[in-house]
């Protein structure tokens, strides 16, 4: 089964931009009024590449075989017994084949840091008759144990780590790594090219 991580804040943004972008190219298509219509429409294509390739393409995904990292310009699959040391800092970096991937999403921030940081602190209990605990089911408790202390970026590193652990305990073949150029990305940056090009020539 396919699962997919990527920065939600992100990928929503990126996708009600899309919307924005799409209400404004329907509106300088039906003005449609010459040069400042391919300027804005220019403008719009370029910060829209933008968009796509920092927001709404990178993604780490787990399939059956292996670990897929899809980053702005290019896509990387490693067999899950070809990875090797998983590290998070800013970014998860996982080391495979004397190579190193680093993952685009999730990142880990300073802020979301602190945060998980905060919450594996021991919570210091002051007496009051007027105040109340919510009770934790055990789901819910077991899921605040198991992030306690951590990022989303911390988590989805474990995974990567005990994927791996697993592959190797199975003696899975631990192939070679393929890397290949994101061709949707190159098409997002050849039309938004195509549009400044149109701006600047078209009198």
């Amino acid at each position: 089964m396919k699962q997919v991580y990527r920065s939600k804040t992100a990928f929503v943004l990126g996708w009600v931009w899309v919307a924005f972008v799409a209400v404004n190219a329907w509106d300088l298509t039906v003005r449609f009024n010459g040069k400042p219509s391919l300027v804005a429409a220019a403008i719009l294509g370029g910060l829209t590449a933008i968009v796509y390739l920092v927001a709404l393409r990178p993604a780490t995904v787990f399939t059956e075989s292996g670990l897929v990292g899809r980053n702005p310009l290019r896509t990387t699959f490693v067999p899950w017994a070809s990875v090797g040391d998983v590290t998070v800092s800013h970014s998860i970096n996982v080391q495979h084949d004397e190579q190193l991937l680093r993952l685009w999403t999730p990142m880990s921030t300073a802020r979301e840091r602190a945060r998980a940081q905060r919450r594996a602190a021991p919570r210091t209990q002051r007496p009051s008759r007027f105040r109340t605990e919510p009770a934790m089911t055990r789901g819910e408790q077991a899921a605040a144990e198991a992030f306690a202390g951590k990022t989303h970026a911390d988590w989805v590193g474990e995974q990567i780590t005990g994927r791996a652990e697993s592959a190797r305990r199975r003696e899975e073949a631990a192939g070679p790594a393929r890397t290949t150029w994101a061709l949707d990305a190159f098409a997002v940056l050849a039309v938004a090219v195509a549009l400044v090009l149109a701006a600047i020539v078209v009198p």
